[in-house]
């Protein structure tokens, strides 16, 4: 082998190298922020409180005061779960979001397809239950307004689709665009079937406002404290940096097997 092919055999190892080390610290940053307490959606960011509230550019009520309203289907304690899966599942992930929480559009970015395989098969059923979090830490209706939206959503039977949508379009988290009740109708576009007359009176009337209130008192009254909080079969399970999706799913596995 000549000198000129051992140096270019020497330089594609070395640009290898340098991908997989690129590769594994890209993980790593991912994990982070699904797990790391420093950038979980935590309580007690008073100090940033009215920092978007000026411009969240409400276009409708945020009236937490009203009768409170579950939506078609909801479940558990109170009726504050949206339910996604078959009934006959035997493992239950409990999940704790709020739709303007970055950390939790990482884990949904990243679990998404692992547990909508889990629900399709029958393996897990899942129950949804939104909070207000980041509208109580940044100033705004935001979380709000889309957590009526996407119970809304589940009156229509469209929960699971629009709830995602909400995830793959949520804007910065000092961008309370979500509180525009438009903006909601105009994701709701990507959804088929969904915008109807009854759903846009729904999310404009805030007709589960006092739900979704009620639903973040729970979470309060549970002792969480930061978003996403999610639980295995009432295990808290993003306590582990090791997770992954493919652990997730074995986790589910085993669980149905004991």
């Amino acid at each position: 082998m000549s000198e000129k092919n051992r140096e270019g055999k020497r330089a594609a190892r070395e640009r290898l190298a340098v991908e997989r080390e690129k590769q594994k610290a890209a993980e790593k940053r991912r994990r982070t922020l699904i797990v790391g307490a420093a950038v979980v959606c935590v309580l007690g960011l008073a100090a940033v409180i009215g920092v978007v509230a000026a411009n969240s550019g409400d276009d409708s009520s945020s009236d937490t005061s009203g009768e409170v309203v579950p939506p078609k289907g909801a479940t558990g304690k109170d009726d504050l779960a949206i339910p996604v899966g078959k009934d006959s599942a035997k493992s239950t992930l409990t999940v704790w979001e709020d739709f303007r929480c970055p950390a939790c559009k990482s884990f949904e970015d990243t679990y998404r397809s692992t547990i909508h395989e889990l629900t399709d098969s029958g393996a897990l059923r899942v129950e949804y239950h939104t909070v207000t979090l980041i509208d109580g830490n940044m100033g705004g209706s935001g979380s709000l307004h889309a957590g009526n939206a996407a119970a809304c959503a589940q009156t229509a039977g469209k929960f699971r689709d629009y709830h995602d949508v909400l995830f793959e379009n949520q804007p910065e988290e000092t961008d309370d665009a979500f509180a525009k009740n438009s903006k909601l109708i105009e994701l709701a576009g990507k959804v088929d079937g969904l915008v109807t007359d009854t759903f846009k009176s729904c999310v404009d009337d805030g007709t589960h406002n006092s739900w979704i209130a009620k639903s973040y008192k729970a979470f309060q009254d549970a002792g969480h404290s930061g978003t996403p909080t999610v639980l295995l079969n009432g295990k808290n399970i993003l306590g582990d940096n090791t997770l992954t999706p493919d652990k997730l799913k074995k986790m589910v596995e085993d669980a149905n097997k004991s």
